[in-house]
């Protein structure tokens, strides 16, 4: 049935491309969360590689520096093995197991990557991981970035505990504030970020808060998480069945069967994709150099979580 859904999706109408140094980098990331203690056995170290962080941000991010494309790979590779703490380990079982974790990590990124503070070794190799691509963004001279980031991973972090709370009730929230917590949860927003680090030429922070602009910028967070739920949908329910899937959402606010509500998912996702075609359009009509770089790297994102979610065993 979840193979059927996924057939129906639209594939995205955008090139697919791919960053020469994928391979080079899934190593040398592979070995920074080894090192860092992210990955602590054999078992984890497959599989995070099995997720394939490097195959995603090099297909996110084609034309990045080298340097650039593992700073992406390695904030990938965090929030994989933060979400399978959280799904798969029994992390965010309930609000009050997870809540110290992000107390810490919240810390660290009060921090803001201070080089000069000492390494929050106190925090686990979580809180070790994040302080890290803190440092080496901050080290990138570029304040704006920074902030955006912290906020974003902020944002993610609480999030994670709303998730906990819907899981420790069993709690299936309705359609409209799955979609609106789903950009936090997803971790699109920080990866996009460290996207836009990686290139220059980028919008002023007044071009940011053009309502046209964040709207598209929600509509590719949202195409990026919903393709995500769709391919993952299948895992989810065989090996430990979630209620934070737009399959799950859709089918407990409408009543429908699994079918129904895995072809309305798909349809959803189809006709984001439109819409996101239209707007993009406008917006490339309309805007200056910068914005038409921004429309570029989610266009790749789109593209990259389409072709990454068909070709790794992440979600097999």
């Amino acid at each position: 049935m979840r193979s059927f859904a996924v057939s129906a999706l639209r594939e995205p109408p955008f090139a697919a491309r791919r960053h020469a140094a994928v391979e080079l980098v899934a190593g040398e990331s592979a070995g920074w969360a080894r090192d860092l203690g992210l990955v602590a056995t054999a078992a984890g170290l497959r599989r995070l590689r099995g997720a394939g962080p490097a195959e995603l941000a090099g297909r996110a991010c084609p034309d990045a520096p080298v340097d650039r494309l593992r700073l992406l790979t390695d904030l990938i590779s965090w929030l994989f093995v933060m979400d399978d703490a959280c799904d798969e380990d029994g992390l965010a079982a309930s609000p009050t197991r997870l809540a110290p974790t992000v107390a810490e990590l919240l810390q660290v990124l009060d921090g803001q990557g201070d080089p000069a503070a000492p390494r929050p070794v106190a925090a686990g190799p979580l809180g070790v991981g994040l302080d890290d691509l803190c440092r080496r963004v901050r080290a990138l001279h570029r304040p704006t970035f920074l902030l955006r980031l912290i906020s974003q991973l902020r944002e993610y972090l609480l999030a994670l505990l709303w998730e906990a709370a819907n899981r420790e009730h069993r709690r299936v929230p309705g359609v409209a504030e799955y979609v609106q917590m789903r950009r936090h949860t997803g971790g699109a927003r920080p990866s996009f970020t460290l996207t836009d680090l990686a290139y220059g030429d980028l919008p002023g922070a007044g071009r940011w808060a053009d309502p046209a602009l964040a709207a598209l910028d929600d509509l590719a967070a949202d195409l990026v998480c919903w393709c995500n739920d769709l391919f993952s949908y299948g895992k989810e329910l065989s090996s430990a069945p979630d209620t934070h899937n737009l399959v799950t959402t859709i089918a407990g606010e409408t009543g429908q069967g699994e079918a129904a509500a895995l072809r309305a998912a798909a349809a959803r996702f189809n006709e984001g994709l439109a819409a996101y075609a239209e707007r993009e359009a406008a917006l490339t009509d309309a805007g200056d150099a910068s914005v038409r770089a921004v429309l570029v790297t989610r266009r790749n994102w789109i593209r990259a979580t389409y072709d990454w979610s068909r070709a790794v065993s992440r979600y097999s």
